[in-house]
């Protein structure tokens, strides 16, 4: 009798976690599918629901870690993306004249040091040549001019490189858009791919 009820008590103990396992897995998979609406000229992106978006003038820094100490285009320590309308990429003024981007040259606005994106404490060497030159698809009826640049961190004394990343940008001239990624964003050539527009 008493191995009868402990076979029974063993078997709906069992019972019980499949249920709240799969109950947990269903809620999880809810909130990793969360998703978000963003809008700029014209162009509509869902993102993941976690990332934070800030708007200032002509532009957004979308904020996609947890890292991120000053939501500014540039700053260091902010795990970002930033989108760019043409009053942030045109007539910027660098080092006494004035810099317009047309995809030619990286999208780099200052003449001064910039500190890396990755480690306030180093420097940011931008590259001079691009990596590659091609065309990527935003939404349909819309193909941007995507370039990657080298870049690398370097030490503020002796210019030594402590590490290497690459700069990707999409520019669609037309629709005057400029989204600039210094952090290799996960999943964001999936959210350009799908943007729709209006």
């Amino acid at each position: 009798m008493r191995r009868s009820l402990l076979l029974l008590a063993v078997l709906a103990a069992a019972a019980v976690p499949p249920a709240t396992a799969s109950a947990a897995s269903a809620s999880s998979t809810s909130l990793a599918g969360q998703v978000r609406t963003l809008f700029f000229r014209g162009m509509t992106l869902r993102i993941p629901a976690d990332w934070q978006v800030h708007r200032s003038r002509d532009h957004v820094v979308v904020v996609t870690g947890l890292l991120c100490k000053k939501p500014e285009p540039f700053a260091p320590d902010c795990e970002s993306f930033w989108i760019f309308g043409p009053k942030e990429y045109t007539n910027v003024p660098v080092g006494g004249g004035s810099f317009t981007y047309t995809g030619k040259e990286q999208f780099h606005p200052f003449s001064g040091v910039i500190p890396c994106p990755f480690n306030s404490n180093l420097s940011w060497y931008p590259g001079e040549r691009a990596s590659y030159r091609g065309l990527r698809p935003m939404g349909a009826g819309h193909k941007a001019k995507y370039t990657t640049w080298p870049n690398r961190c370097v030490t503020n004394d002796t210019g030594r490189t402590t590490s290497k990343w690459t700069e990707r940008e999409w520019f669609l001239p037309q629709s005057r858009i400029l989204v600039v990624d210094a952090w290799n964003t996960y999943g964001l050539a999936g959210v350009l791919k799908r943007a729709t527009w209006s």
